[in-house]
Parts: structure tokens; sequence; C-alpha cells
């Protein structure tokens, strides 16, 4: 009990201090006053982005997050596949997990994430990863225009947090049923699942030692 009082002391500590080094690197609370934002997670953010202004555009700054679709472009064949992740991988943890927090309070945050999910049938991640997006290219444009996040609703009226909870709650909710439709399955669990419990199986096809052409072709297998 004595190392656990130590450790919290510790925490609450550094929690003051990351207070105290994120108001001097901004006065104004610019990145705090996104929705859902405290000073430790506004600091991880400032803290991997730097100074905003430096980019040259938006599109630079969601760029340097990795939270834009990578390109696939072979031949003539051409699509996006999942995103870049590149650059800074702790400052893409602040965003996404500040991104599942505003997306509860923001309702225009709110209507993208739940027509990704349910009309375009997204991953919760990927429909995340959307948000964060949107997240950063907001805050860069109120860093770069010396202003505070506003909260607003869907018609652009100006709200608070907790009207804006109540909207989100009401109207972006997403069903249990739709969101565990939309979990991911692994080729792990998609084995897991075929073989069973108690069950013994391969998880590699055998392939055969002869492969002779013609109708009546046998196959001996290994």
């Amino acid at each position: 009990m004595r190392v656990l009082r130590s450790l919290n002391a510790d925490l609450d500590a550094i929690d003051v201090r990351i207070e105290e080094l994120y108001a001097e690197a901004d006065p104004c609370g610019v990145v705090s006053s996104a929705p859902g934002l405290g000073p430790v997670s506004a600091a991880a953010i400032l803290g991997g982005i730097g100074d905003f202004a430096r980019f040259e555009n938006l599109a630079g700054v969601r760029s340097f997050t990795g939270f834009v679709p990578k390109v696939d472009e072979s031949g003539l064949v051409g699509g996006h596949e999942g995103i870049t992740k590149s650059w800074d991988a702790g400052l893409r943890e602040a965003l996404f997990l500040a991104a599942d927090k505003t997306r509860r309070i923001d309702p225009t945050l709110a209507a993208r994430y739940h027509r990704l999910v349910l009309a375009e049938g997204k991953h919760h991640n990927s429909a995340l990863c959307s948000v964060a997006a949107v997240l950063i290219t907001r805050i860069a444009a109120c860093w770069r225009n010396g202003q505070r996040y506003e909260l607003r609703d869907e018609q652009g009226k100006s709200i608070t947090e907790g009207e804006g909870r109540a909207i989100c709650e009401e109207r972006y909710k997403i069903d249990p049923v739709v969101r565990a439709a939309r979990r991911r399955t692994t080729p792990a669990k998609t084995f897991k699942k075929r073989a069973g419990p108690g069950k013994k199986e391969s998880a590699t096809k055998v392939a055969p030692a002869i492969d002779l052409p013609g109708k009546n072709a046998t196959e001996k297998v290994a």
C-alpha cells in the first residue's frame, strides 16, 4: 500500500507538471478547448504536433498524423489500403483516444461516426480514425486562426457540452447488435471457430505430393 500511495503521488505530481507546461505552450487553451480533452491529452497532441503553423496547409497536418489513406497504385489498378500510420505512433494513439471522447460530445463528429458504421459498414477503429483526422484538422484550423474550438450542432447552432452529449446519446447511439456485427474476424479467430474446442486440425493445408495431369489423375497426400 505504501508503494501504491507513492506511485499515485508521483503520477499526480506529473499531471500537475504537464498541466503547467501545457499552459505555457498553449496559453489560450486552443487544443484543450476541443470537447472531451483535458490538459494531459491536449499536451500529448500538442507535443506530438508542435507548432501547427509550421505546416503549409491543413492537409499537411493530417498527413503528419498518419490518419490519411494509403494509396495503392500498381499497373492499371488504384485504390486505398488503410491509413499510412506514418510518423509518431504516440500522437496517433492520443488522437485516437481523444476522438473517441469527442464523438460522444460533438454532434457533427457523432453523425460522421454513425454514418461510417451504419451506412458504410465500417469497423469501430476505422470509423474512429476518420473522426480523428477531422478532429485534428479542426484543432489545427483553430490554432492557425487563434480561436478556441466552438461546439455546434448539425445545423451550425452553438451548443454547450451538456447539450452535445444529449444529442449524441439520443440520435447517434449505435445498437450493440450492430456494433458486434462490425467486429473484424481475424484468420486466427476464424480457424479457432472452425476447429472448435478439443479438436485438432492443421492450420495449413497439405500440398499433394504428386499432381498428374489428366482425367483420372490421383493425388498422394503426405
